[in-house]
């Protein structure tokens, strides 16, 4: 959904209720925790946050908040989304003078122990969004060596004819946010560096 004006709350939830029953708009749900499937383009992100546990909790709760979202040209809404299988976000973007609205379910969580630890959760379109895919959001400690990671895999494709029209900007805004999405989690990593771990 595009719109010229900034999108009301009601109309955001409006939208979100009419996209909550609706089904994902691909086949391979789930694939972005196996292998993404052909016919897609493919995209991963990957840096270093830090070291350690304090870094890796921090990292943890930075996703459970969804702040590698608040970027300043994208959210998401509701903001207080809980990270559940199921649950139905709108992510709210402002690009070219227009605001669009796109619609997403979280497919699976990740919530590993073990010698790696991971954290995170992978969500898949809906008919109300512009692409259609599906896109991993991870947090990784590895024990063996303390570095804390945060990558992004995605594989999406355009679904509405405003995408395919403008596909050359639809893909540098998905490399834009890679970029401001890695930037918010460093922030909160940076954050972390050097503090007790309160997080429990």
């Amino acid at each position: 959904m595009t719109t010229f004006n900034q999108p009301s709350v009601e109309t955001i939830r409006r939208f979100l209720a009419e996209q909550a029953e609706l089904p994902f708009t691909y086949s391979a749900v789930g694939a972005t925790a196996k292998e993404p499937p052909s016919g897609y383009k493919l995209d991963r992100t990957r840096i270093q946050l830090g070291t350690g546990e304090v870094v890796f909790n921090r990292a943890k709760a930075a996703l459970e908040r969804w702040d590698h979202f608040h970027v300043g040209w994208i959210d998401v809404w509701p903001r207080a989304a809980a990270i559940r299988q199921g649950e139905v976000v709108v992510v709210v973007g402002r690009l070219v003078g227009l605001w669009w609205l796109n619609s997403a379910r979280i497919v699976y969580v990740v919530d590993e122990l073990g010698p790696v630890r991971r954290f995170g959760f992978a969500y898949g379109t809906l008919p109300g969004h512009a692409e259609c895919g599906e896109e991993r959001f991870l947090v990784e400690w590895d024990q063996r060596d303390d570095s804390v990671w945060y990558e992004i895999l995605a594989f999406s494709r355009p679904n509405k004819l405003v995408a395919w029209l403008g596909l050359p900007l639809v893909r540098r805004a998905q490399k834009r946010f890679a970029r401001d999405s890695a930037a918010a989690m460093r922030r909160a990593a940076d954050s972390a560096q050097g503090q007790p771990d309160s997080s429990g």
